[in-house]
């Protein structure tokens, strides 16, 4: 189940906005060397996957018993089930709930279940509901619509409560805004499937936006996890050979990719999963992005448990899912501290051998001499300092897995969330760490944390993190995606190293940031078109100098992004492509196929109306843009992007009057935004409002004073105006930056 925010819904992948038009408004950068090129790493050997297919599970439990018994009324077992009287928890005795004036009835009618609500059109209808979504704490219900499509309705059942109620109360939703239940983002198909059922085959077509999606089972059953079990069933003495998969292995890697590809926040590459292989060979898993995690890594955003559990000592130590939770039930091992104290105790510890103990103080961690709680009461349970739950979907917590010691020092500096705090909630960040020190010592865990770095966005900073062989490799793959916004010779060299990290996370990020250079400084990342990982052959696709670039990159380029062909940004990112080679006919086609899918879409005007100025057809592109905000049903980052580049379509036109409103209009949407701000005032210097345009950049540099381009405009600018101590002063922090 999910709740994604506005900012989801819009694409699966990552688009690069195409912004040549800006050219003439930025200062040009030198190109710089690569360092000495190394190849990547060999990938970590797995077993060969078995030719094998799916069967009918009804015959598990003869053999498995144990397992069917414990997996029979689990959350994987009832993730999708067929709406009847057994299976429908929510009250369709005509109950009714409204929002916004939209009344929503719930009933049944010839022994089926029906909801009355606005559909695709904003009128009321009838329409029927074909299968139940998850269990508890709450449980959503499916709807069919036209073209295969089914649509994961957004008033729930709340299971314990016992009410209705809506996954976005703070929203005001019609039926044209994106959070509708009729609008891709509550697609089933696309967004929740392959996680709910088994063996799950999309089946977009795209000429005629439609699905034909299918299952060998409606649920999370076996063969989800263990993989197809034909050649298990064929076997005389079936066994774990049989699978291309071994759970208990001494490798934790092959349970823990497994698990991720439900439990993490990931887009597909691939639809030839094959069980046991490395998970980025056909899903991409997301990093600790601003807008999924907060900057000392703790959950943000709906992000699953895989991203958290990558930055625990846990992890690192050898330990696997089943270690603490029991794979066919989902339940935990043992309840309460002896979940944890089972190696965090006085004694020895009762760990797998292949986990690394070596670490663990022998201490008595259940107890008020540890947690300063009084016994059963909060605070004195593990998971609350050390997996403290955050609520999504209105109703639905769930714990950080990251399993970090309470840190209310970094929130007094950062302002992020402490355990602490959360149950204390009427007491200050500062309170809570000065209690720390009382208890734990004034030094208790104050050692540098990637907190700092990832906060300020400091390139140094930054840079050391990357190059850290001791941090987790999630933690040196994020460093490396956010040097991508402090180009510089260092950055560079950061790059030129990291492509060659044993981790493919980390190895993929490098080959997204080299996106920002020069194609003359990209090279280092040439042997990752290579690379054994098909996520990280992908980023260097994308990014790599479109010389580097032969016919069989491309088509496994495009047949990734055609994955996802039913979400528009897969065909921004075909058509991004397609521009860089020199395509134009292909990206206008790629472009115009996203606009058809979604004609609200705006990455898909912005590029198409970039690649018609490129070629000379400015005022083409200022129609696009014209279209592409007239087509905007909200005022957004997305709406906020059209206005910029309109802005700068009509500065190419001389239109300055109206260029300097658009560009005022996209910096007032996306105030964060420094580019905007940055374009908005040499726009208006530029044009002769020079104090507007030094008031716009000043303010933009309060609110980022690190970013090189600002500081680079206001010293060019005091330069000229004869204010040599202002000059110096901009140039002694644009230095330091560089």
């Amino acid at each position: 189940m999910h709740s994604f925010g506005r900012r989801a819904w819009a694409a699966s992948l990552v688009l690069i906005i195409l912004v040549g038009g800006a050219l003439a408004l930025l200062f040009n950068r030198q190109p710089e060397s690569p360092a000495e090129i190394a190849p990547p790493p060999a990938a970590a050997s797995v077993r060969a996957p078995v030719a094998a297919k799916f069967v009918d599970e009804s015959a598990c439990g003869s053999c498995h018993a144990d397992q069917a018994k414990a997996w029979h009324g689990s959350h994987h077992d009832l993730a999708m089930q067929e709406a009847n009287a057994a299976t429908v928890l929510g009250n369709f005795n005509n109950a009714s709930f409204t929002k916004n004036g939209v009344r929503t009835r719930f009933f049944q009618r010839d022994g089926k279940y029906w909801i009355n609500t606005d559909g695709p059109d904003g009128k009321p209808a009838d329409f029927e509901v074909k299968y139940t979504f998850g269990v508890e704490p709450l449980q959503q219900y499916l709807i069919a619509l036209d073209r295969g499509r089914l649509q994961s309705f957004t008033i729930a059942w709340d299971v314990r409560a016992r009410r209705w109620f809506h996954l976005y109360p703070d929203e005001r939703i019609d039926h044209r805004d994106p959070l509708h239940w009729t609008q891709p983002s509550q697609n089933w198909n696309f967004m929740c499937a392959e996680c709910h059922s088994t063996d799950l085959q999309k089946n977009f077509d795209l000429p005629t936006n439609s699905y034909r999606t299918t299952w060998t089972q409606i649920d999370v059953g076996c063969q989800a996890c263990h993989g197809p079990a034909s050649t298990h069933l064929a076997a005389a003495t079936p066994g774990k050979q049989d699978f291309a998969v071994d759970f208990a292995g001494p490798d934790a890697s092959a349970q823990i990719e497994t698990c991720a590809r439900c439990h993490s926040r990931r887009s597909v590459i691939s639809s030839d999963y094959r069980h046991g292989e490395r998970l980025m060979q056909t899903h991409l898993p997301s990093l600790l992005t601003t807008d999924l995690y907060f900057p000392d890594g703790q959950i943000r955003d709906e992000v699953y448990e895989y991203g958290s559990f990558l930055q625990s000592k846990m992890h690192a130590k050898g330990l696997r899912c089943s270690d603490c939770h029991e794979p066919h039930s989902l339940q935990l091992r043992r309840e309460g501290n002896q979940l944890c104290v089972g190696c965090h105790n006085a004694a020895a510890p009762a760990a797998r051998a292949s986990i690394d103990t070596s670490g663990l103080h022998k201490k008595d961690y259940d107890s008020p001499e540890h947690h300063f709680h009084k016994a059963g009461t909060p605070g004195s349970q593990c998971v609350d300092c050390h997996a403290p739950s955050r609520v999504y979907m209105q109703i639905d917590p769930r714990r950080d897995h990251s399993f970090r010691i309470p840190r209310p020092d970094i929130s007094v500096r950062l302002g992020t969330p402490n355990a602490c705090n959360s149950c204390h909630d009427k007491r200050s960040p500062k309170w809570a760490a000065e209690q720390v020190a009382k208890w734990y010592g004034p030094n208790r865990r104050q050692e540098e944390t990637f907190a700092d770095a990832f906060a300020a966005g400091d390139g140094a900073s930054l840079a050391k993190w990357a190059g850290d062989a001791h941090a987790p490799a999630v933690v040196r793959a994020s460093a490396v995606e956010r040097l991508s916004a402090h180009p510089s010779q260092a950055g560079l060299d950061v790059l030129n190293s990291t492509v060659r990290d044993a981790d493919p996370l980390v190895r993929m990020a490098a080959a997204d940031a080299f996106n920002v250079y020069a194609p003359e400084q990209r090279s280092a990342l040439v042997p990752l078109l290579n690379d054994p990982v098909r996520a990280v052959r992908l980023a260097a696709i994308a990014s790599a100098p479109p010389a580097s670039l032969n016919a069989a990159t491309v088509a496994e380029y495009e047949r990734a992004q055609m994955e996802n062909a039913d979400q528009p940004g897969a065909h921004i990112n075909v058509g991004n492509m397609y521009s860089s080679l020199g395509r134009a006919a292909e990206a206008e086609a790629a472009y115009q196929a996203a606009i058809r899918l979604d004609p609200t879409f705006a990455p898909a005007y912005v590029n198409l109306a970039d690649l018609k100025s490129r070629s000379g057809e400015n005022a083409v592109a200022i129609a696009v843009l014209r279209t592409g905000l007239e087509s905007q049903r909200q005022k957004s980052a997305q709406t906020a992007a059209l206005h910029h580049s309109l802005g700068l379509a009509l500065i190419r036109e001389r239109n300055y009057d109206e260029a300097l409103t658009q560009l005022e209009m996209a910096a007032k949407q996306a105030p964060n935004d420094v580019r905007y701000a940055y374009v908005l005032g040499v726009a208006l210097h530029d044009t002769g409002k020079r104090k507007e345009g030094i008031a716009t950049l000043e303010r933009a540099l309060r609110q980022h004073p690190k970013d090189r381009d600002l500081l680079s405009a206001l010293a060019a600018y005091a330069r000229d105006a004869g204010d040599v101590a202002a000059a110096n002063e901009y140039m002694r922090r644009l230095q330091a930056e560089n």
